[in-house]
């Protein structure tokens, strides 16, 4: 594990820039995931005998980079998984969309349902069994010649939310063919980045800002500065 992925790190938390492509999880595909990455780092940093434990505090889409939360102690893993359902941890992203936004600034509020089978979220109409509610803002921060960067505040925390919001109102992710891109990037990701996390720390209470370095490709670079 590079140093310069560690974006925080004490006795209790331990945040990574993830990068695209990486699984947070084990799943069908056997690759390893990052979840096993860092227990081994921390096993050999630590010289820790015996299983290391760490816990997944939120988990963000494969093809999606950015920070990412792992629980050091049972105490702390509790604390935060409290914290995100009770919507006490504010999570700000990035996206690279193909179209400019018809307004500088929106709120978006859906209710979307989860097809299992296609691993794909849809946006449906209020009452839908199964459906959930969505929420998110979104402002426009920059525009290039082709691409532009909004800033997107999550209010609530689906399945694809982001990425099914933007669609629904014509604001596809470069790279993201699944919820309408015209091509996929070259490395397989999505321009979709968890730049921001703020939270009050599960032991002593004290706020914490966490930012993560965007990924160094062309399309990022574009706004970098």
């Amino acid at each position: 594990m590079e140093k310069s992925r560690i974006l925080y790190e004490d006795n209790h938390l331990l945040i990574i820039n993830k990068k695209p492509g990486e699984i947070v999880q084990g799943d069908k595909t056997g690759d390893v995931p990052l979840l096993d990455i860092i227990k081994l780092y921390i096993k050999e940093k630590y010289n820790k005998p015996g299983d290391v434990f760490l816990g997944l505090v939120h988990r963000i889409d494969r093809p999606v980079s950015g920070a990412v939360i792992f629980a050091k102690t049972s105490k702390a893993l509790s604390r935060m998984t409290q914290m995100v359902k009770d919507r006490e941890f504010q999570k700000t992203y990035l996206a690279i969309t193909d179209q400019k936004p018809e307004f500088e600034e929106q709120v978006l509020i859906h209710h979307l349902r989860k097809n299992e089978a296609a691993n794909k979220s849809h946006v449906v109409k209020a009452g839908t069994p199964e459906s959930k509610s969505a929420e998110l803002t979104y402002k426009h921060i920059a525009s290039g010649k082709t691409l532009h960067l909004l800033e997107i505040d999550l209010h609530t925390g689906r399945h694809h939310q982001i990425r099914a919001q933007l669609a629904a109102v014509g604001l596809t992710i470069r790279g993201d063919v699944k919820y309408g891109a015209r091509r996929a990037n070259k490395d397989g990701s999505i321009c979709l980045h968890a730049y921001k996390l703020r939270f009050a720390h599960p032991v002593g209470g004290k706020i914490l800002e966490i930012t993560a370095p965007m990924p160094d490709t062309p399309e990022w670079n574009a706004f970098s500065k």
